[in-house]
């Protein structure tokens, strides 16, 4: 089972799931989290070979989606489901192939095609660190630069070491060896009709204009919203209008 940070209490309002994209952990969602708790519970996961979650040998799309899948099914009943990037990609396969535990589904900045970028760099960036000497984080944070990761994105990869241990929290060897799958979309032939949201960056291409027509075959009742002078990494660059949107949308 997925390790799960959880976050106020249940209401009469469905429940949300938050599913992290690649390198990322449950605690990078804890202030938005924590803010949209005020009216429900919501659940911030660990994906599987992130966090505290388990390793395993494989990191498709179909596992990732089992995984949520039985979070939702341990607590009960369906939930409404955000994902971010590789999280979202496995929401809309958690979607797509068992709907009936999504209540309604929230898709940030990924489109369910493949895409040819690779971000095998930052894994051999954080191979390269040479953890012996860290203290605490922040020790890190030079080397991480000195490997070439943007600062903005130095704090974010932190946030997965393990200072005591010296380790990172992500099982980089299946991830390296899994990255095709990661990048890539699994063959869907089903429909989501429920309600969904695929919420974006405005400065980002992860969701371009002619993927409309494979998102609205996939997910006919899809809706589209952008947040201005965000990129790919919508809700740590524009947190407050990123909660904004989600609470308005479902509210």
């Amino acid at each position: 089972m997925l390790n799960v940070i959880e976050h106020g209490q249940a209401t009469e309002k469905p429940g949300l799931l938050i599913a992290h994209g690649l390198y990322g952990s449950a605690r990078n969602w804890g202030v938005i989290a924590k803010r949209l708790s005020d009216d429900r519970e919501v659940l911030a996961a660990d994906m599987r070979n992130h966090g505290l979650s388990p390793w395993y040998e494989t990191h498709s799309y179909p596992d990732m989606a089992a995984d949520l899948g039985a979070v939702i099914k341990a607590r009960g009943g369906p939930r409404d489901v955000l994902g971010h990037s590789m999280g979202g990609k496995a929401a809309m396969v958690l979607a797509l192939t068992r709907p009936e535990l999504v209540n309604r589904l929230i898709v940030a900045d990924i489109a369910p095609v493949a895409y040819a970028h690779s971000q095998i760099e930052y894994i051999e960036a954080m191979q390269a660190v040479d953890l012996s000497g860290v203290q605490k984080r922040s020790d890190a944070a030079p080397l991480l630069a000195a490997q070439g990761v943007e600062e903005n994105l130095i704090s974010f990869f932190l946030q997965s070491l393990d200072v005591k241990n010296r380790r990172w929290l992500l099982n980089l060897e299946t991830l390296r060896r899994e990255m095709p799958k990661i990048l890539d979309f699994p063959e869907m032939s089903g429909t989501y009709t429920g309600d969904t949201l695929f919420l974006s960056g405005a400065e980002s291409d992860y969701v371009k204009r002619e993927y409309r027509s494979e998102i609205k075959r996939l997910f006919p009742n899809a809706q589209f919203m952008k947040i201005p002078g965000a990129g790919h990494w919508l809700h740590a660059e524009k947190p407050r209008e990123f909660e904004a949107a989600v609470r308005a949308w479902l509210g």
